[in-house]
Parts: structure tokens; sequence; C-alpha cells
């Protein structure tokens, strides 16, 4: 019996790369891409030697016009078959809205829901043609609750994963195809360290809030097998979007506004 394969975006660090460790491990070959080509090869040499499987690396940056054209045409060129597919790349801007140069704002449209759109779009049809398949999409916790000052897009685009994995979910019923949006809250990554904000993140919430990206990226390789449409790691967690959902939204706004405002982005 052939192995499956799993294209991972975003996974030369953080959850994505913990995710591509916990797919290899259960027996995936992968495909891993991102902008930087060293760390993709050291991840994909460390779980060859590891696990046994075969680790891909194409380098792409999604923030470019046609970047996920050239993928999907380089993945075919290869004969690489997709049997999975981890939309994880992302990144934020916590400068605010109005401070962060245009061309910037759509780079990350592009990476963050733009891509996972079109690499969903390629690759699923022949997932649901060979009865079986998998799609991750990398939301967060921000995803479920009211949207903040400072970072002000990145809310509303892990929202609308949410929703699109829920609806392709509901789409995908009785095909064998599983969707699955993972919503982790803090995560010790360097996804911190990259925006500039990890002495902020690090004062303003205690260690007990953090949680690992390998325990996360065991829960959402879970959810995902089993067919859950949305998980978030963590009773905490579940517990702040649940208060954050039935507060009214003036109390939910001034909620969120304090959360900015200890993180000093507003």
């Amino acid at each position: 019996m052939s192995r499956r394969r799993v294209l991972v975006t975003g996974a030369s660090a953080g959850i994505g790369r913990a995710l591509a460790a916990v797919y290899a491990a259960e027996g995936w070959d992968l495909i891993l891409t991102a902008r930087r080509k060293d760390p993709l090869d050291t991840l994909a040499d460390e779980l060859e030697a590891t696990h046994g499987c075969d680790g891909r690396v194409i380098v792409a940056d999604l923030g470019v016009e046609g970047a996920v054209t050239r993928l999907v045409s380089e993945i075919r060129l290869l004969g690489l078959t997709v049997d999975g597919l981890i939309n994880n790349a992302g990144f934020s801007r916590t400068e605010g809205f109005l401070n962060t140069p245009p061309e910037d704002q759509a780079a990350m449209i592009r990476v963050m829901l733009t891509a996972p759109v079109a690499l969903s779009r390629a690759l699923v049809p022949d997932m649901v043609e060979r009865g079986v398949g998998r799609v991750l999409n990398v939301a967060s916790l921000a995803g479920r609750m009211p949207a903040t000052g400072g970072d002000t897009l990145y809310g509303p685009i892990k929202s609308f994963m949410i929703k699109a994995s829920q609806g392709l979910w509901l789409e995908m019923r009785g095909t064998g195809v599983h969707v699955t949006a993972l919503c982790p809250g803090y995560t010790l990554t360097e996804f911190h360290d990259v925006n500039g904000t990890r002495d902020e993140v690090s004062t303003a919430y205690p260690a007990w809030m953090w949680q690992t990206a390998d325990h996360v990226a065991r829960v959402g390789y879970a959810a995902c097998e089993a067919n859950r449409s949305q998980v978030t790691p963590g009773v905490m967690n579940n517990l702040m979007a649940g208060l954050a959902k039935h507060l009214p939204d003036r109390m939910a706004l001034a909620m969120v506004g304090g959360h900015a405002k200890r993180l000093k982005r507003i």
C-alpha cells in the first residue's frame, strides 16, 4: 500500500514544523513549503532520518501573485499525489491598520486567505475523486473572538478560515475528505519573535495559558482524522471563546480592547 502525502505550507517553523513532524510520525510522506529553503531542507532531512518518510521541499512565497499556481504546477511536474493539505502559512502585523503599508496588508491577505482557498480548490477535487483526503486549516482562537485593534486584519482572516472550513466540511460529507479548522491560542513558537511582540505577550499572560506547538499539532491531527469541523486546543481557550460569544458586543469589545492595550497595540 502506497504512503499518503501531505502538503504543509509555512512548514519551516512553529506549528507548521510540528504538524509536519506529527504527520511523518503517522506514516505520511511530505511536501514542505515556505519562503526559506535551508530550514525546510533541515526539517526534511530530520524527518526522513527519524521516520523513514519521503520529504520533498518546494520553496514558495505565497504572498507573491501567482505563487499558488506555480506551486501546484511544480507538484504536478514532480508527479506527486497530494492526499492531505495543511494550510498553515501566516503572519501578523501589529502596528495598526493605518501604520501598515498597503503592500504588507495585501501580502497578508494573499498568504492567509487567498492561498488556502486557491490550494484547496486546486487539490481537493483529486482527493474527492480518489475518495480520501485531509484538509487542515490552521486558524486561531483569534478567529473565535471579537476583532482587536493593532492586528486589525488577523482575527477577521482567521474567522473567515473557520467559516470556510465549516462550509467545506459540509460539502465534503460522504466523500472521504476530512476538513478541520485548528484554532490554537497562545502557542510557544517563533511567531511572536517574528512580529516583534515576544516581550509584550510574555508579560501580559501567565505561563499556564501557553501551549506547545507539538501539543497543538497532535490535537489538530487527531481532530482531522476524526473529521471534526473545528477544534480549539485547551479548556481555557474554549472558555474564553464561549464567553466572548455570549457577551453583548459592547462588553466583548471592551474585553478585547483591554487585551490590545495590555499588548501595547492600541
